[in-house]
């Protein structure tokens, strides 16, 4: 499509326009590291696939409060020995890696707490973030399509004259949610009794407020001015 020049009948004014919303997540994300070692291979897997199970049953458990539940890997490998002409393997070693996605963050910190305590558990996380389909990234389209419209009649204006036409309107970016890529809590294994553990408050966790923005370019013509 050839672009249209400006000309003394129709001069053209161009601007780009920003729609900033600073809104609450929709999602939090926990990644879980699940592993154990052992001399025998089978006894090993046998384990890990125990210590597994109780993970998921714990996810699991709490319903329709878990929008995603993946097993992102598995591995057992042995482990050799340094000493000694020939190979000897003197343990096995497996882990699976679950990532969790919940929409009720009233459960979160619970969760995390009983994660922590399993044994030979690793919990990181939260990651905080929208759906990519949340209507907060329309609406901070539309925020940047009023404030080009808005920055285009100001020029207009100030010329003494206004907008004619719409001549192209273009994403100079997708929406971007800031915030959602850093940690809030990475948490490791801490020791407790069964006792203590039983009575233990969950983690308070407080949910990463998210910055969503959206730029557009917009080009009208207007109509001439009297200068």
């Amino acid at each position: 499509m050839t672009q249209e020049h400006a000309t003394p009948e129709a001069p053209q004014v161009t601007v780009r326009g920003t729609g900033r919303l600073e809104v609450d997540p929709e999602l939090a994300r926990i990644s879980v590291t699940v592993s154990v070692r052992g001399t025998d291979r089978s006894a090993t897997l046998a384990e890990l696939t125990r210590r597994n199970a109780r993970v998921l049953d714990l996810v699991k458990a709490l319903g329709g409060a878990v929008e995603k539940l993946e097993t992102g890997g598995f591995s057992i490998s042995p482990e050799l020995g340094k000493r000694g002409r020939g190979e000897r393997v003197r343990a096995h070693a497996g882990r699976v890696r679950l990532t969790v996605e919940l929409t009720d963050f009233t459960v979160l910190g619970d969760l995390v707490t009983r994660l922590g305590d399993l044994e030979l558990t690793r919990v990181e996380g939260p990651w905080w973030a929208l759906r990519p389909d949340s209507p907060v990234h329309a609406e901070a389209r539309r925020l940047a399509v009023t404030e080009a419209v808005r920055q285009a009649r100001a020029y207009a204006e100030a010329l003494g004259t206004s907008l004619s036409a719409l001549l192209e309107l273009s994403d100079a970016g997708s929406p971007e949610a800031m915030g959602a890529g850093h940690p809030a809590l990475h948490m490791r294994r801490v020791s407790y009794t069964a006792e203590e553990t039983e009575g233990m408050p969950p983690l308070d966790l407080e949910p990463q407020r998210q910055t969503v923005t959206a730029e557009v370019v917009a080009r009208f013509t207007m109509r001439p001015p009297a200068l």
